[in-house]
């Protein structure tokens, strides 16, 4: 969701929010359209952790337009029957954003048509950092039993943490990785995005910046994919 401010900027908009607000409706669009299309899994990237190093005032107002988002969002949601998953080190956000974070992904967690992840206070390299934690810390103190005699404990015979373990302890360990990321902006970096669930994904770059996407582009980028499908799957069975 790249090109916000720009926007703001391009249209001589008298607020950077209006970019956002631009943006978060734009976001609303392209998944109804990912929706319809038949696509099951969606994850966006709404906002880093990088982020927090903005204006203080610029920040807050990021949060008051993410809680009004989500009611707008809630809306959308239920009427598919979709799962909202959000994503990320969800301590950082204020407590009305964590708390309506929250009770949104319970109202939705059975919802199976289809999921919504949107990643908020994330990074890829906080992804990582978390997982090996978590494996860690699983490893050391959950594989400690007790022996029932002395009150003593044992470890497992477990040598050392695995790729398993470190999958499971993503934050987007409950969506497959992507088969398509698409960049706004025209930047072609992933800009600490699903660094980890990558490497066999096509990047579909576009120029226009993120409140001016539109189905075109999507359908763009999905009929690019399916040109170079063949390429994805024999890379992928290779890392099998």
């Amino acid at each position: 969701m790249d090109g916000n401010r720009r926007y703001a900027k391009k249209k001589k908009l008298k607020d950077v929010m209006e970019g956002h607000e631009a943006g978060c409706l734009a976001l609303m669009s392209i998944f109804v359209y990912c929706y319809e299309l038949g696509v099951k899994f969606v994850t966006a990237y709404a906002f880093s952790i990088d982020n927090f190093k903005r204006r203080p005032e610029e920040v807050e107002k990021l949060m008051d337009l993410m809680m009004q988002k989500i009611q707008l969002l809630t809306t959308i949601v239920i009427r598919f029957g979709v799962r909202v998953h959000f994503c990320g080190n969800l301590q950082l956000l204020n407590s009305d954003v964590r708390a309506a974070a929250k009770k949104l992904m319970e109202d939705t967690c059975d919802n199976s048509n289809a999921v919504l992840t949107i990643c908020i206070a994330y990074t890829s390299t906080d992804e990582i950092v978390h997982a090996i934690q978590q494996s860690c810390e699983e490893y050391y103190y959950g594989d400690k039993k007790c022996n029932g005699t002395s009150g003593s404990y044992y470890k497992k015979k477990k040598m050392m943490v695995n790729l398993v373990d470190l999958e499971t302890n993503m934050y987007m360990a409950m969506t497959p990785c992507p088969d398509i990321l698409i960049r706004t902006g025209g930047e072609d970096r992933l800009s600490n995005f699903l660094l980890w669930q990558t490497p066999c994904t096509h990047l579909s770059v576009m120029l226009s910046l993120w409140p001016e996407i539109t189905l075109w582009n999507l359908v763009w980028a999905v009929l690019d994919f399916q040109r170079n499908h063949p390429y994805f799957q024999k890379k992928k069975k290779l890392l099998l």
